[in-house]
């Protein structure tokens, strides 16, 4: 696993290493520029001063004497006596005068070959297996020619000691520049080592948010995801713990029944009791069976954040009269009619989560039927509005109080001896919702419910991205 504190401090200390190798060859660019001129105005300021001794009015008995003295002087640089000791690149420092072309005077240090032979100014030359850097002055007014010169390596070793003394100070830094790089880069993600840490040391089951003073900006947005993911975590387990007890609340009783039908069917004394009991029992493992489908379907249906259903584009009427078709032995069973109301040549097309609009019609179809008496008329009524598209279910049964029908809604919430698991109009609801549409509880024109379902028809950009 690659370490963020490593990784910050690998890449600080390369960012850095590549910056003070260009500065570094920046700065020993100049600093050689700079020497080079330096050694340059030493050069003209040394024959400058041999132009102004040799231009003194002196005799001629005098001059010779100058210039004698001048060799002397001169000689003392070659020597190794402590009392005459000077600096250790004197003796590479050399010069010539000549007058016409006679060597009238030099350096011990200068080569014996002519340095005279070049035009007056700056020029480097290969002279005695050296380079050298050589000025040439003629002197004014005189038959004289000045040669100051230096050797080319001695420049270099000049320049190679100032680059490293310039960059030594960096060189002995550096160890001390990756430690305190390596405790600041660790006090900045000390909170995130804290977060870490409170992360590793929670109990899975405390689902609280995590809680961090002071928390630095950048970790804002991590500890927020993170207090979402484990607020969305809560969420679900309250649904799970929800459902558990919801289904063994509902399921508790029927079992209880389906287990007393049992029993009687096996200590049944004849055959018409022991038919009664099974009939009985098919009754209660088909009202189990349609309330453990309903309770899946809530749960399924349970409002998530992340939830993003998969529309389809469908045909709304063929789809109801699809269930209709699927629900019509159930009314048969009770002399009940089913009548479709709608206009064939309407556009139908809707979308839909696969499977909502069957399991909304079969939900309200279903109560309908449950709720009306026998040998009655159950309504659906399919019709297109400017907003969209209306479905109407009516009964004839004992329909639902005003100031009932909010709480009708609420899952587990009966009507009467004949009512159902009481989930049919919580899942209707949950789908309508999630279909952006509106659920309303009516008084039917002819006694009954009416229960008025509206959806949105889909746009133009629905109708091509899906």
């Amino acid at each position: 696993m690659t370490s963020i504190r490593r990784r910050t401090l690998g890449l600080a200390l390369l960012v850095f290493g590549l910056s003070m190798l260009v500065i570094g060859f920046i700065s020993y660019r100049y600093a050689a520029h700079e020497i080079e001129e330096l050694h340059d105005a030493s050069l003209t300021q040394n024959a400058r001063l041999l132009e102004g001794l040799l231009q003194a009015s002196l005799p001629d008995e005098y001059r010779g004497v100058l210039l004698e003295s001048l060799e002397i002087a001169l000689a003392r640089a070659e020597q190794t006596n402590t009392r005459f000791a000077g600096h250790p690149y004197e003796s590479r420092l050399a010069f010539q005068l000549w007058e016409d072309d006679r060597l009238i005077l030099r350096s011990a240090s200068a080569p014996e070959s002519s340095l005279a032979d070049h035009p007056p100014g700056f020029t480097t030359q290969h002279v005695d297996e050296y380079d050298w850097r050589i000025y040439v002055l003629e002197v004014a007014n005189a038959n004289q020619r000045i040669v100051v010169s230096e050797r080319e390596d001695v420049r270099g070793e000049i320049i190679r000691a100032v680059a490293l003394r310039t960059l030594m100070p960096d060189l002995i830094g550096l160890p001390l520049l990756t430690a305190l790089l390596w405790w600041s880069i660790g006090w900045g993600l000390a909170p995130l080592s804290r977060m870490a840490e409170q992360i590793r040391s929670r109990d899975p089951q405390n689902l609280q948010p995590l809680t961090l003073n002071p928390l630095p900006q950048e970790l804002s947005t991590i500890a927020g995801a993170l207090n979402r993911l484990l607020e969305r975590l809560r969420q679900m387990r309250i649904r799970e713990k929800r459902f558990i007890a919801d289904a063994t609340h509902e399921l508790r009783t029927p079992l209880a029944v389906l287990d007393l039908h049992a029993q009687n069917a096996l200590t049944a004394d004849n055959m018409e009791d022991r038919q009664e009991a099974l009939s009985h029992l098919r009754s209660g493992v088909a009202r189990s069976t349609r309330l453990v489908t309903q309770l899946l379907t809530l749960a399924r249906l349970e409002p998530e954040e992340e939830s993003q259903p998969d529309y389809r584009r469908s045909n709304l009427l063929r789809e109801v009269r699809e269930t209709l078709a699927k629900l019509s032995p159930l009314a048969a069973e009770r002399s009940q009619q089913l009548l479709l109301n709608a206009d064939e040549q309407s556009d139908w097309l809707i979308l839909e989560e696969p499977g909502a609009i069957e399991t909304v019609v079969q939900n309200l179809v279903g109560n309908a039927i449950q709720h009306s008496p026998h040998r009655s008329a159950i309504s659906i009524t399919l019709a297109t509005t400017l907003e969209g598209f209306l479905l109407m279910v009516d009964d004839q049964g004992p329909g639902i109080p005003v100031n009932e029908r909010t709480k009708a809604l609420e899952r587990f919430q009966r009507a009467g001896p004949s009512a159902g698991s009481g989930l049919g109009l919580s899942i209707v609801e949950r789908l309508v919702i999630r279909h952006k549409g509106t659920l309303k509880l009516e008084d039917a024109p002819n006694g009954g419910l009416r229960v008025r379902v509206s959806l949105p028809s889909p746009t133009d950009a629905d109708r091509l991205s899906v």
